[in-house]
């Protein structure tokens, strides 16, 4: 049975667009463009792709209004939905001993316990999925609107470490790539690695067979297993200790020499965190290429080290103390910002290194850094003027992932709080507090 598709629900509408012209306003919701209900915001699009376009919606009273709305055909109306997908998201079916999502504690923002699997969000946002739940209808559809490329975990391409990694035997991720890449889809591909599970020679064959499907799989990324301490009954697994990860790093190396002469790129990469972990230094901006996975945490070390190197010196015109706040894992590189930002005149900079209380020390990385825990150290650490977050913390309108607000941080710790990326966004942050 076909999901219900459940009507568009409008979340943010753009000034001066024409939807603000029309006066539609967050909380109404989209019926149907051009007499079609859209089950997803790339139907919407694809509707709205004419220069007449009739819309029915139901405003906040509840009464239903219809309008005709003339444009150019590859203008947008300036409507953000509260959701990508109206029929509701496609969930994963798998049992992965690895799966993050198994290994979360109560508490934390609803959205983290949804296990989505949902190629829409793949294309849309690179959200990697796994292809074991797709149907002839869906691989219809995405050579029609060809929804390229995708990303897609593989974590092995031999059936038997399949069967252990997932949990139950699933489809060939090789074959469902080799019947959409004549149909023009690519693919960014990744293996997330359990050590003695599918490294060594399982690694080598997934990797080799992957690369047996290039152009059409554009890159894989070699990712460490995440393991937190809420495990329960899950199977004991083992972390990528520092001496495996340099042992990644080089047989990486290995694999992209003939790659980048038989085929013309390096293909196959390892993370940041690889590199981090294994303590060796993060590769020039060339290694990347056109940095093809940098949602999945490669190549943003790499970003981060050359927007540092063109900071400028921040002068300020009263003294300020600020607070860079970061996880285990960068901990160098902030410290590294904070000496340079101390250069300018004014400026006191010190870094909080937040250890991760909410899922266990051994995870390093300051995009799962909850609310309590920041605000923990930052009590230890003492905030100064100015704290300045990671901005992979956060999540717009909804804080950190435990629910934490950055307003809620502020005034618990009554200064204030904001959030940068790169190291230029941060000086800039610092301008703007003493402006």
């Amino acid at each position: 049975m076909a999901a219900a598709i459940a009507p568009a629900i409008i979340a943010s509408v753009r000034p001066g667009s024409k939807a603000a012209h029309l006066g539609l306003a967050p909380g109404d919701r989209v019926l149907r463009v051009n007499g079609v209900r859209p089950r997803d915001y790339i139907e919407y699009r694809y509707l709205i792709a004419e220069e007449s376009v009739l819309l029915t919606y139901q405003d906040a009273s509840g009464r239903q209004r219809r309008a005709r709305v003339g444009k150019r055909i590859d203008e947008d109306l300036g409507i953000a939905f509260t959701s990508d997908v109206f029929d509701g998201i496609r969930t994963c079916r798998n049992a992965c001993t690895f799966c993050f999502v198994s290994q979360l504690r109560r508490g934390l923002r609803p959205a983290l316990y949804v296990r989505d699997d949902d190629y829409r969000l793949s294309f849309l946002h690179g959200n990697f999925i796994t292809l074991t739940n797709l149907t002839p209808a869906d691989r219809r559809r995405i050579a029609e609107y060809h929804l390229s490329p995708l990303y897609v975990s593989v974590h092995a391409t031999e059936a038997e470490v399949r069967r252990l990694l997932f949990g139950r035997a699933t489809p060939d991720p090789l074959a469902e790539m080799r019947r959409l890449i004549p149909k023009g889809i690519a693919f960014h591909t990744q293996i997330v690695i359990c050590p003695g599970l599918n490294d060594g020679e399982h690694l080598a064959r997934s990797v080799a067979d992957l690369a047996a499907l290039h152009p059409g799989v554009q890159s894989i990324g070699l990712v460490p297993v995440g393991l937190t301490r809420h495990r329960g009954r899950l199977a004991k697994l083992e972390g990528v200790t520092p001496e495996h990860a340099r042992g990644m790093v080089g047989q990486v190396a290995h694999w992209q020499r003939p790659f980048r002469r038989q085929i013309g790129t390096r293909l196959v990469y390892a993370s940041d965190e690889m590199f981090l972990c294994a303590g060796l230094s993060i590769p020039p901006r060339s290694y990347y290429e056109d940095f093809p996975q940098l949602g999945n945490g490669i190549g943003n070390a790499r970003l981060f080290l050359d927007d540092l190197k063109k900071m400028r010196p921040v002068d300020l015109s009263r003294p300020t103390r600020v607070t860079l706040v970061t996880g285990t894992m960068a901990a160098e590189m902030i410290r590294a910002l904070a000496e340079s930002l101390a250069i300018g005149q004014n400026v006191a900079a010190q870094v909080c290194v937040v250890r991760n209380r909410t899922f266990g020390e051994s995870v390093t990385t300051a995009g799962l850094l909850a609310g309590r825990d920041v605000r923990a150290a930052l009590r230890a650490c003492g905030p100064g003027d100015l704290v300045i977050l990671p901005g992979t913390a956060l999540r717009a309108g909804e804080g950190f992932l435990d629910g934490m607000t950055v307003e809620a941080l502020a005034r618990e710790l009554k200064t204030t709080v904001t959030s940068a990326g790169l190291p230029r966004a941060a000086a800039e942050e610092l301008r703007k507090y003493t402006s």
